[in-house]
């Protein structure tokens, strides 16, 4: 458990590249350990999440608009 513990501290101070791919909703619970996918629909209906776009029915994220979105959620953090 302690080598766990210290794999995820590393994993927090050093991030993962993000895939070459849209990412889905279901990638961005994974990425951000949010409660479920109706999370991400609701930051989208409240336009407060990363921006999203439809294929047909289905919902994708850019890599580049997920890490803009992180960026400006660090700079609203600091100020």
């Amino acid at each position: 458990m302690a080598s766990r513990r210290l794999s995820l501290a590393d994993a927090a101070t050093e991030p993962r590249p993000l895939p070459s791919r849209y990412l889905t909703p279901g990638d961005l619970v994974e990425m951000f350990e949010l409660p479920s996918v109706e999370t991400v629909y609701q930051w989208r209906r409240k336009r407060i999440g990363p921006r999203g776009f439809r294929v047909g029915r289905h919902l994708r994220f850019d890599p580049a608009d997920v890490l803009a979105w992180v960026d400006s959620q660090r700079e609203g953090a600091a100020a």
